[in-house]
């Protein structure tokens, strides 16, 4: 059976899906990715391996490549029982959590991107920083009910949160206030799979 295979770049999105591999003990091999370049860091042509260019990226024990990050939490997810990260299939549960998914991937994520763009003007990210505040302030109101997005266990959505809200300080986003959103992103950094997970990407 082939090992799970793992492209990630640094300090980007894919961080959620090595947090969760890492949450759910599995093994796999860790392989960065130059997004600018797009090469591995074992000398590949990282179109070759995904055409869309993009991370996270996950070879499965099968040999398949399989892309999108929500997706691939579920992948994962699925193979492990009992796992809190992700609620039984059919549960109200588990679709609050997919909610979220497709939430931040929407909403939050998206919103992200052109704050990284350096054609991107003033004014224009002025009104994306606005927006992400807005939405940051919903996100805030959900975890003053719970320690995580969907109450008391920790799951792929947090993760997802945790990656990208880390995104605020490089795009100079003001998060001050939002005291619940801080706490979680504090409780979360100081999860042990996490600081693994960051350590190993260093």
């Amino acid at each position: 059976m082939t090992p799970l295979r793992f492209y990630y770049a640094p300090r980007s999105c894919s961080l959620a899906i090595h947090i969760v591999m890492r949450e759910l003990g599995m093994n796999f091999t860790l392989v960065e990715v130059d997004l600018r370049k797009k090469q591995t860091s074992e000398g590949e042509n990282f179109l070759t391996i995904n055409p869309k260019g993009q991370i996270p990226y996950l070879i499965t024990h099968d040999g398949l490549g399989l892309s999108e990050g929500p997706v691939i939490a579920q992948y994962l997810a699925d193979r492990v029982d009992g796992t809190t990260l992700l609620p039984k299939a059919a549960s109200m549960e588990r679709y609050r959590v997919m909610e979220w998914q497709a939430y931040l991937a929407t909403e939050i994520h998206k919103t992200y991107t052109p704050l990284f763009h350096p054609a991107v003007g003033l004014d224009s990210r002025m009104l994306f920083a606005k927006i992400l505040k807005t939405r940051y302030r919903l996100i805030n109101a959900a975890l003053e009910q719970g320690l995580f997005l969907t109450g008391k266990h920790f799951t792929v959505a947090d993760a997802y949160l945790f990656a990208i809200t880390r995104w605020a300080v490089n795009v100079g986003l003001d998060l001050g206030g939002l005291a619940h959103l801080q706490s979680f992103m504090q409780r979360t950094a100081a999860r042990p799979h996490v600081i693994r997970a960051l350590e190993a990407e260093k």
